[in-house]
């Protein structure tokens, strides 16, 4: 293996590392489309003002944050399966499994909220049992995946290609904490935390963007810890489409948002960084040369 200067692919960004286990990218795509799906419709219900979600809830911005969310991700994990090893996608991958395990475990827990058995309109009863059987497949799919990939013979991994830029680290800490410190709160004090958001949840939704906030947190921080943006392309796609996409969903129903508050400011802040990060990652790797898919020449 040599050590020398980049081969000019995105996809392979070091000689060492894992072979990514086949199941991944099918893994990332299924979750894309189900994302898209199922995300699209919770973000486009909530803009028209209503709820549209498997259990009942306090109103459309908790459920629709939850879709965009989902619908902000999905590019990246489309972007999977370009990548030749696992080092290309575990910043993206191990927050998604964070995800659906934690969504899968937040529906169980509150689920007598569910209208599978609180009851309601049969469209979102359908809705409800559909949410957690395609949650309990996923999750499963999850960790089959990761433990055949982790199960993969691994070899050292090739010298970073295109380092984090140090000036960059501080911001890239504090705004991982930020994300996973309040994705912890939410989800082990949803009353406490959900009461600071500046719209109105109940527990089901506070523990919902909890289990988002710390997936977000994971991925900030695991790039930092990555310390190579040639390793994070799928991740960097992902964090700018998660912020266009809530961004888009708070604009449209800002009237039901205490902008004015410290939590106000501070999601502000925080969506902002995450448009930041995934913006100026994404053209440094550019500029680079080293973010290029493969068979582009170079």
């Amino acid at each position: 293996m040599n050590s020398g200067t980049s081969t000019g692919t995105g996809s392979a960004p070091g000689d060492g590392g894992r072979w990514l286990a086949p199941g991944v990218p099918v893994l990332a795509g299924t979750v894309a489309v189900v994302s898209i799906l199922t995300g699209a419709l919770m973000a486009a219900v909530a803009v028209a003002g209503h709820a549209f979600t498997p259990w009942v809830s306090a109103g459309p911005l908790g459920p629709g944050l939850v879709g965009a969310a989902m619908l902000g991700v999905s590019p990246g994990l489309l972007l999977v399966g370009r990548a030749r090893r696992w080092e290309e996608v575990r910043t993206l991958m191990l927050p998604t499994a964070v995800v659906l395990l934690g969504l899968l475990t937040v529906s169980l827990v509150n689920g007598g909220r569910l209208y599978l058995v609180h009851g309601g309109s049969i469209v979102l009863v359908l809705f409800s049992l559909g949410w957690i059987g395609t949650l309990a497949l996923l999750a499963l799919g999850a960790l089959v995946c990761l433990l055949l990939q982790y199960l993969t013979p691994a070899a050292p991994v090739r010298e970073r290609i295109v380092p984090v830029p140090g000036w960059a680290k501080p911001f890239l800490a504090v705004l991982g904490s930020s994300w996973s410190g309040i994705g912890a709160g939410l989800l082990l004090l949803p009353g406490f935390w959900g009461a600071l958001l500046p719209w109105r949840v109940d527990r089901a939704d506070a523990q919902a963007l909890g289990v988002w906030a710390l997936a977000l947190g994971v991925g900030v921080l695991g790039g930092l810890v990555e310390d190579d943006l040639a390793r994070l392309r799928p991740a960097l796609l992902s964090l700018p489409g998660v912020a266009v996409v809530a961004g888009v969903l708070l604009a449209t129903r800002s009237g039901e948002v205490h902008w004015a508050s410290g939590p106000g400011v501070s999601l502000i802040t925080m969506l902002t960084g995450l448009l930041v990060c995934g913006g100026t990652g994404y053209w440094l790797l550019a500029r680079s040369g080293a973010g290029r898919p493969a068979g582009s020449g170079g």
